[in-house]
């Protein structure tokens, strides 16, 4: 899923690295996608304070939903700039489809990885014979500016590395944890993994010093030692050892880290780039494409979907402008 509010804000992501900081509990705000009844999901990622975790720019939770008898997720053609998309089930099925002219059907336990660059355009949809319940996480990985124009590309993945303990179990999305590396193309040294906590039980994970890392919680759970409930995500900072995570009953959360993003960024609806005009002229790159649907464009046509393109909002009244990823960066 992606950004398809119809007045999206600026989302203000991006910039210096910070001292080490005290944790932070982010709750979401609740964002409809596409009009009064649409999915409603959970952000977390950007919050109004923290911005981003490591290259992790954008954190959407959504459900459990019961879509039985309804059309479930429904989200036409859109573009991307500047970022990778990263599709993540707990429950359900999703069809994507893109300017590529891939289309492959995404379920519990794969991954779906698109990798945005210069520019490529998707959608996505429950199928018609989808299960009852839709359940699941869309995160955002902000591209650096030496490879934010690399060429569109899509992965799938559905043989991820799976470590089982005693306490639990990790599945590796992108990078390494636990001794297994997801075969995921990464573009910044970051992590990301589903963590399945068993009842009454703690994990704990090891993590790298060097990265700043939080836990999007999944369920009600612990983050060393503090209470979070679903969908809120626990900012833990830099500099640990490890993190720990308990459940008294069957536990979920997702643990997402990386070097801190040092580049100033901005972020306006589905295109991340560095300046106004950068993003101005995607959306009117867009604009033009999507008019004439022929496919030469820079973004593409995808074929399949049974209804058109999204036109792109406007643009607000002031320019955009590259932020810091804290609002008070210290």
């Amino acid at each position: 899923m992606s950004n398809v509010e119809n007045r999206p804000d600026e989302l203000r992501c991006g910039g210096v690295a910070t001292a080490a900081p005290e944790p932070e509990l982010l709750q979401p705000r609740e964002v409809p996608l596409g009009g009064p009844r649409a999915m409603l999901v959970g952000r977390t990622l950007p919050n109004r304070d923290r911005r981003m975790v490591g290259a992790w720019c954008f954190t959407d939770f959504y459900g459990p939903a019961d879509i039985t008898g309804q059309a479930g997720m429904q989200v036409p053609p859109h573009p991307h700039t500047g970022l990778q998309t990263v599709s993540w089930l707990l429950d359900g099925q999703v069809l994507h489809r893109d300017s590529l002219g891939n289309v492959q059907l995404i379920e519990p336990g794969q991954l779906n990885l698109m990798t945005a660059g210069h520019g490529i355009s998707h959608s996505e949809e429950s199928p018609a014979d989808h299960s009852a319940i839709l359940h699941g996480v869309q995160l955002w990985v902000a591209l650096p500016a030496d490879q934010r124009g690399v060429d569109p590309h899509f992965e799938h993945h559905d043989d991820l590395p799976v470590i089982t303990t005693s306490e639990g179990t990790a599945t590796v999305l992108m990078g390494s944890l636990l001794g297994g590396t997801s075969p995921a193309k990464c573009y910044t040294p970051l992590v990301g993994a589903e963590l399945l906590i068993n009842p009454g039980r703690t994990m704990r994970i090891p993590v790298e010093a060097g990265f700043e890392h939080a836990v999007l919680a999944l369920s009600d759970i612990t983050v060393n030692g503090r209470e979070v409930a679903t969908g809120d995500m626990l900012y833990v900072g830099t500099g640990g050892d490890d993190v720990t995570i308990g459940s008294a009953g069957e536990g979920r959360a997702m643990l997402l880290g990386g070097v801190p993003f040092e580049e100033e960024i901005v972020m306006w609806w589905n295109f991340v780039g560095r300046t106004h005009d950068e993003v101005a002229g995607a959306r009117a790159e867009w604009e033009r494409g999507r008019e004439k649907s022929d496919g030469r464009g820079r973004f593409g046509v995808v074929h399949g979907y049974h209804s058109p393109a999204l036109p792109a909002p406007a643009l607000p009244n002031a320019a955009l402008r590259a932020r810091g990823r804290t609002r008070n960066p210290s």
